[in-house]
């Protein structure tokens, strides 16, 4: 499957307005052109139940309880609109997903419903509403350095399809490690039916910091960020923002999915996220 990532395109801020250079490489008004148009189309595929296996593009439909710490995220923007991103659970009232599936230069949210121990967005499973988020201090919009935020939540019962996630912690880089990514988010670029209404998940590969700077950068690859490759058209895509990149040998949480590459999931750059073990002190003070 494709999984999604908040494309973040590197803008210019002068006088109030918001320009985007040619040569950008990444999309950071995610809720406009991202999230809101995939929650609309979401909820119309899970009203429909026209899923077909067909639709997965890169790995799989994952099954309930197969990733008991996943929480998807449905937000209320202040607009009065609806978007999407994905959270991974921490204990019975923390949850930690990307910032900018709660602020960008472009759009605040309001609230948060998070779904746990369901395949689906909009219906199933156990659903509680925040609006008590806690972003980085030093989460930058427009190059998406320090993409973490805390979700505090109303208790969360844990059950056999619900669990909380341990925090990778050390100085390891994980380059070469294999590690798994879930979440709602597109399944391949363009075409007519771009979304699978059900939870999916993907094998990828983790990758040097120097690799992925020379796509995007070291003004977005930093010390706090970790990258995936996605030969071979498997990764995140759009939708999946804010969700979970897991070690695969312990099932420790490496990465929170914040950006890829404006062309698209399927054309080989890599895909980046917050790097956890940077956070691990930051998260930890506030569980």
């Amino acid at each position: 499957m494709k999984l999604l990532v908040a494309f973040a395109l590197v803008g210019l801020v002068a006088g109030g307005v918001i320009d985007a250079p040619a040569d950008s490489v990444v999309e950071i008004d995610y809720h406009n052109k991202i999230g809101i148009p995939l929650a609309q189309r979401l909820k119309a595929a899970e009203e429909a139940l026209d899923f077909d296996g067909s639709r997965i593009v890169g790995g799989g439909a994952a099954s309930l309880g197969q990733y008991p710490y996943i929480g998807g995220l449905v937000i209320t923007m202040t607009t009065g609109g609806t978007s999407v991103c994905g959270s991974s659970l921490l204990s019975n009232t923390r949850g930690v997903t990307a910032a900018h599936c709660w602020r960008t230069l472009f759009s605040q949210a309001s609230a948060f419903t998070v779904v746990y121990g369901s395949t689906l967005l909009f219906s199933g499973g156990t659903r509680v509403t925040t609006t008590d988020v806690e972003l980085h201090a030093s989460y930058n919009m427009i190059t998406l350095v320090n993409d973490i935020a805390i979700i505090r939540l109303p208790w969360v019962t844990f059950t056999n399809t619900i669990q909380p996630i341990a925090l990778a912690t050390g100085t390891s880089d994980f380059a070469g490690t294999t590690a798994w990514a879930s979440g709602w988010g597109l399944t391949r670029d363009g075409g007519s039916i771009t979304t699978s209404q059900f939870l999916s998940h993907v094998s990828v590969t983790v990758i040097t910091n120097a690799v992925c700077a020379a796509t995007y950068g070291t003004t977005t690859v930093q010390s706090t960020t970790i990258c995936i490759a996605t030969t071979g058209g498997r990764g995140t895509c759009s939708g999946d923002s804010g969700g979970p990149l897991a070690n695969a040998a312990n099932n420790q949480l490496i990465g929170v999915t914040s950006f890829g590459h404006r062309d698209g999931c399927q054309v080989g750059h890599p895909a980046g996220f917050a790097r956890v073990t940077a956070f691990a002190s930051w998260i930890q003070a506030r569980l």
